[in-house]
């Protein structure tokens, strides 16, 4: 079982060019898959039930495990399945009619164009100049991270390995690379490309010297690249900051980038584009946000709302 579980992701990985995350989760859920299918004296794939696999994700549920990691979990069962029917190595699939959770779908927590201000326009993030004193003044990449999160609605896994070749002022778009290496051109305000300047010129130039990081465009402060926490921990510190009551992540600047958009009358397509949606359903969610924001202009604004 070992060999084959390997055998699918390597498939998945050169063929389907399934992104790095993907594959470590299928990895962690295959694995268990494995040790169940074990205990039950199920370990080659042709002796495996419909009902072994709809008792495996039954103990996934009862565990407490989340309904959108069950339904991950089951679509790793079913392309493992197809992937040893259709390779010869297995006669059935026991996986063909395994349903997962129902996923209720819950609209994402965004920010009001007034908090976006709030947290941008701080006075730890508008000094008039850099502190000479400070060797790196790390609040300048800050107050870029921030802005290049909310002009371009870029996910984090995308922000950290934004290269300095990557932004074009010229041309005023980035190039950002997204889920399954698929490459897409995001347009960027003048105010992002501003604070990237200043940032490269200010404070990148000095952490780059430390470390060497190559052409990663946000560094830490040893100079490596940063990390998935590190933006996140940079984005809630400001925040926090700031007096926002609202739980914010690198997310929600994403979801706050959609919102504001659709507000503004943006085509659907042109965000989902931007975002970089595989399915145009995926971006539709932030319509329902839109009309939840069209009732609350409604309610305040209307006689009788």
């Amino acid at each position: 079982m070992n060999r084959h579980v390997e055998e699918y992701l390597h498939y998945l990985s050169l063929e389907k060019n399934a992104a790095p995350n993907t594959i470590v989760a299928y990895r962690r859920d295959l694995s268990k898959y494995r040790r169940f299918l074990e205990e039950h004296d199920a370990a080659d794939p042709e002796t495996v039930t419909a009902d072994l696999a709809s008792r495996f994700v039954q103990q996934l549920q009862h565990d407490g495990l989340a309904a959108r990691s069950v339904m991950r979990c089951v679509s790793a069962l079913k392309g493992f399945h197809r992937f040893l029917l259709a390779d010869g190595i297995s006669r059935h699939d026991p996986t063909e009619t395994l349903d997962g959770p129902r996923r209720t779908r819950t609209l994402p927590s965004v920010l009001t164009q007034d908090e976006v201000n709030t947290i941008l326009s701080q006075k730890r993030l508008n000094r008039p100049e850099v502190d000479p004193d400070d060797a790196r003044n790390l609040w300048v990449r800050d107050r870029a991270i921030l802005e290049v999160l909310y002009a371009t609605g870029m996910r984090v896994s995308e922000l950290i390995i934004l290269h300095q070749s990557d932004v074009s002022a010229e041309g005023g778009v980035v190039r950002v690379l997204g889920k399954g290496s698929k490459e897409r051109l995001v347009p960027i305000g003048p105010s992002a490309l501003s604070w990237i300047d200043r940032y490269k010129r200010d404070c990148r130039v000095r952490l780059h010297r430390r470390v060497g990081s190559n052409d990663v465009l946000f560094l830490n402060r040893t100079g490596a690249a940063l990390t998935r926490m590190g933006i996140w921990k940079i984005v809630q510190t400001h925040a926090n900051e700031a007096g926002i009551a609202k739980d914010v992540h690198p997310h929600t600047f994403r979801h706050s980038f959609a919102t504001h958009l659709l507000e503004g009358g943006a085509d659907l397509r042109a965000v989902q584009e931007m975002l970089g949606h595989a399915d145009i359903a995926t971006t539709q969610m932030y319509t329902h946000i839109d009309r939840a924001y069209l009732k609350e202009v409604h309610r305040t604004f209307h006689p009788r709302g």
